[in-house]
């Protein structure tokens, strides 16, 4: 809490955010607009938006049990404290895929972020890149590939303080660059696909992401309920990929202007599943265009399917169930990790994904074999009260709940965490989870 007392660590003093929100508000009466305490962000966020914008993000698969089995496995493991350890100076750096980054900690890949603030995904592009995390943008984008790259310059290039909690400087010095990914939805179209990555490449994304769990959206009720598809309303926002793509416009330009869902419809939830047998393909294709990149596949939750893709040619996976987005009943992601990080976490980039609200979710998912972790609702919920303000306040919250978990354990270095820094509980769940039931 002390400033002084603190030598200077590998990572950024994010622990001094919250002596910082402290100090605004006791020596000067300024407090945060909105809770940060995931529950009660998540309450507040509903008040923010309308239905459409609030469950395009939220909405879950059924009856919403693999979202609940998500943070039940949270639960269920827990932290062993250490004590008289010394972790004063404290490290959190990683390194991923040739980029060293301050915390292992990315943002997520989420669509049509205009649902939560007009100017979209520059918010979090901008914030990503004034802290050096990585970020990922999604093939459903509501901006162009190029624009959110300009805007995650202009967040790198931001001059930082020489206090700031969010300063950090690259391995050359000076600020460092936070890396880009793009995820890919990957229709049937090689031509439009090519032209997709071409763009991404040239905007500086240099690691593709394809997502495998969502050829088509799975069966969300709270959507049916109110037709939630903002691809067919008025406006037709995350169409912004489409309509700025050279190749996709000269071949369905025509056919656009008739039809607002054939951008969505032919090129990211068409419902026609590829198999293992185009990846090979897809792989070189990549490696071609980016001078041999990473590639990752998003959306492996099991051992098998981990060794698949490190066979095909994958550098890195993504162990997530979509957030409980997808197939209703499946297990949570983080009851996973453990036996696909036993089966290719010495081989491949293992980054975790699903149902991550708090530092202590990232420690635990850092100590059962995740290299890095993706926040995805989180981020969206700070954007929509308050555009960069918020996204920023919500992501420099997690950053030093992180870093205060990791000093209070008494665990210096997020190298450290292993599975002898948890132990599991066979029984119970959250009480949230039961109050849930009884309903």
């Amino acid at each position: 809490m002390d400033p002084t007392n603190k030598p200077q660590g590998l990572s950024p003093h994010y622990s001094l955010y919250q002596r910082e929100v402290f100090r605004e508000g006791g020596e000067h009466g300024k407090l945060p607009h909105f809770s940060v305490h995931p529950e009660e962000l998540a309450e507040s966020t509903k008040k923010k938006l309308n239905d459409r914008s609030y469950f395009y993000a939220n909405s879950n698969a059924g009856l919403g049990w693999t979202d609940r089995a998500n943070r039940e496995a949270f639960y269920r493991w827990r932290i062993i404290p250490r004590m008289l350890v010394d972790t004063n100076t404290r490290d959190l750096t990683t390194s991923i895929f040739g980029h060293k980054i301050p915390a292992p900690i990315m943002f997520a890949p989420i669509g049509i972020n205009k649902l939560y603030y007009p100017t979209g995904e520059l918010v979090p592009a901008k914030i990503a890149g004034e802290l050096g995390l990585p970020y990922c943008l999604s093939t459903a984008s509501s901006q162009p590939i190029e624009a959110v790259a300009e805007a995650n310059d202009a967040g790198a290039a931001v001059k930082n303080e020489s206090n700031s909690v969010h300063s950090y400087d690259g391995p050359n010095g000076g600020n460092a660059q936070s890396p880009r990914f793009f995820q890919l939805y990957m229709g049937h179209d090689d031509e439009i696909t090519i032209s997709l990555l071409e763009r991404a490449w040239k905007s500086g994304f240099d690691v593709c992401m394809l997502t495998v769990d969502t050829w088509q959206l799975g069966w969300r009720p709270t959507d049916i309920n109110i037709a939630n598809y903002a691809f067919y309303y008025p406006g037709q926002v995350g169409n912004e990929l489409g309509t700025s793509d050279p190749v996709f416009m000269k071949k369905h330009g025509e056919e656009l202007k008739q039809d607002s869902g054939k951008w969505i419809d032919s090129s990211v939830w068409h419902g026609k599943a590829h198999t293992w047998e185009k990846m090979p393909w897809l792989i070189q294709t990549w490696k071609r265009i980016s001078g041999g990149r990473p590639f990752v596949i998003k959306g492996i939750q099991n051992a098998q399917d981990a060794l698949k893709a490190y066979e095909v040619g994958c550098e890195g996976i993504v162990v997530t169930n979509h957030a409980g987005r997808q197939v209703d009943g499946a297990v949570g992601s983080l009851e996973m990790l453990p036996e696909i990080a036993d089966a290719v976490g010495d081989k491949m980039t293992i980054i975790f994904d699903s149902g991550i609200r708090t530092g202590s979710d990232v420690f635990k998912a850092l100590a059962l074999g995740a290299h890095v972790v993706e926040v995805g609702r989180l981020f969206v919920w700070g954007m929509a009260h308050e555009g960069e303000a918020g996204c920023r306040h919500v992501m420099k919250s997690l950053l030093a709940d992180l870093d205060i978990t990791m000093t209070v354990a008494g665990y210096q270095s997020a190298k450290d965490l292993d599975r002898s820094a948890l132990r599991y509980n066979q029984s119970g769940i959250p009480p949230a989870a039961v109050d849930h039931a009884r309903l």
